[in-house]
């Protein structure tokens, strides 16, 4: 498809998508419609198993979503393109990655939490300033409580404060931290832990552990045997344990 705000790049099993609005990559509606868009295509791809998601330019991952955006009729378009994208995250079935070369702030901080992981530049910043414009993150406030834990998340969201690269590693936003110029090359060091496993395994394992993330701990344990019990009847499955036995390097059907 033919896109005006992002770029759409794929190298074998990794799919690169970049916004593409500098110099800082405030997302409009626009924006937020065509990464649904491709998140959406990029679910039925069979062949890309991992999907990197930045922003043009060193300046910034994104600065957040066009304020003129909040404001009037464009809102409610806004806020329901806004909830689809991480819906879509989620439901892409490939694992996400953010890889952040600047400024990750308001719509831009909720994208790097949305994404399955992440790798910063160290000069990348971290914020949710919503409270200080006397509005509230409602997305973030979701996210960080997770990820962050009850504490950290409160503190993250309703300070507003900045956070630097490795603050950020540190409370367990993002996964890994790199120099600016390398930020690009490890990225794709980082995704490529994941490309090389069978397609259809990495999707299930993902699945499962998004579906029991929420549930008490006798149903995550039902839920968790029955998935590793259909992961067990894929062709992947059988190879893989075969080509241990056997001292060989396996070859996934994705099936």
């Amino acid at each position: 498809m033919a896109y005006q705000d992002i770029i759409v790049e794929k190298n074998q099993a990794i799919a690169r998508i970049t916004i593409n609005r500098p110099p800082v990559n405030v997302m409009s509606i626009e924006t937020l419609k065509e990464m649904n868009a491709e998140l959406e295509e990029l679910k039925n791809d069979q062949v890309v198993k991992v999907v990197i998601i930045t922003g043009a330019g060193d300046r910034a991952f994104s600065a957040g979503v066009e304020v003129a955006d909040h404001i009037g009729d464009r809102m409610p378009i806004m806020m329901e393109e806004f909830e689809k994208l991480f819906r879509r995250l989620v439901e892409v079935d490939k694992v996400t990655i953010a890889a952040v070369n600047g400024v990750a702030l308001g719509g831009g901080c909720e994208l790097v939490g949305g994404c399955d992981m992440a790798v910063a530049s160290e000069k990348a910043v971290f914020a949710q300033p919503e409270i200080k414009l006397g509005t509230f993150p409602g997305i973030a406030g979701i996210l960080f409580q997770r990820l962050l834990g009850m504490r950290r998340g409160l503190e993250f969201v309703l300070s507003g404060d900045n956070i630097d690269a490795a603050e950020a590693q540190r409370i367990g936003l993002v996964n890994k931290v790199v120099s600016p110029g390398d930020l690009e090359k490890a990225t794709e060091e980082f995704a490529k832990r994941f490309s090389g496993h069978s397609g259809i395994v990495l999707r299930m394992a993902r699945q499962g552990m998004y579906r029991t993330a929420d549930m008490g701990w006798d149903e995550a344990l039902k839920e968790a045997a029955d998935i590793a019990q259909d992961v067990m009847k894929t062709e992947d499955a059988t190879e893989g344990l075969n080509a241990f036995l056997e001292k060989r390097k396996p070859e996934w059907k994705n099936r």
